[in-house]
């Protein structure tokens, strides 16, 4: 059938361990998942963290939202010379930031507090704390809910952009076809057109994940055929295997 998908392409790096359930999706129906970052990161240099205009002595606690803040906060710290003092305390927005925090200091010495998973937790939790000052290492990249929050409960806060998300080159996927592409993110739906000026839609499948990236992809002129979470299916390799059963 035409409108079968037998080729994925998830604009995502292809997770290390064979745990992804997209293997399990592959194997499943007989499909070929391929996984490509559509960005990536890179770390703002030390002249660009020093244009900022920020003396990191004058925190007394930072807020950290991933992994990627965690290693560029220590990354900027060591090439600056400052040695984190004890005393800082770590506002986490879940346990498992909280316990990638080993990676950099002696945990059970440091004052680390830790949400849930969604930033609205990790907030009550600095509420508590207003007295701090606050460093919010980020992208240059930030869910608006982040400062909205900070500034409606009258937080001392400082956004220092550490690291920025960049566009990706594909041009060696110029000649390449998938019927269906999955997408995380607006950035990814932006490093397409970047790379691909021209492209047309056709017969390929678009896989959206967040009303965000459905947004960013409608507005580039797509149409969305697969979009998580639902209420039937929370994930995307969910929504892609409901509509997997309706067309292959």
């Amino acid at each position: 059938m035409d409108n079968e998908i037998n080729t994925i392409l998830v604009s995502q790096p292809k997770p290390e361990n064979n745990k992804s359930p997209f293997f399990a999706l592959e194997a499943k129906h007989n499909i070929k998942v391929d996984f490509r970052s559509f960005i990536h990161i890179e770390g703002v240099d030390l002249k660009g963290f020093r244009d900022q205009r920020l003396n990191l002595p004058d925190f007394t606690a930072i807020i950290l939202t991933s992994r990627k803040a965690v290693d560029n906060f220590f990354r900027i710290c060591k090439e600056s010379k400052y040695n984190v003092p004890d005393t800082l305390k770590y506002f986490c927005i879940s346990e498992a930031v909280a316990l990638y925090l080993q990676k950099h200091v002696v945990y059970r010495k440091r004052k680390i507090f830790h949400g849930r998973q969604k930033f609205i937790e990790l907030m009550e939790l600095i509420k508590k704390h207003k007295s701090e000052t606050f460093l919010l290492p980020s992208s240059d990249i930030l869910k608006d809910i982040i400062p909205t929050s900070l500034e409606e409960a009258g937080i001392n806060y400082t956004r220092a952009i550490l690291y920025k998300t960049v566009i990706s080159d594909l041009s060696d996927l110029e000649n390449v076809t998938y019927d269906c592409l999955v997408f995380y993110s607006p950035a990814g739906i932006e490093s397409l057109f970047k790379n691909f000026p021209d492209f047309k839609q056709k017969s390929t499948r678009i896989a959206v994940f967040g009303d965000f990236t459905k947004k960013a992809a409608e507005n580039a002129g797509l149409n969305v055929d697969i979009g998580a979470p639902a209420p039937n299916a929370p994930s995307m390799t969910g929504a892609i295997e409901i509509y997997l059963k309706s067309t292959n």
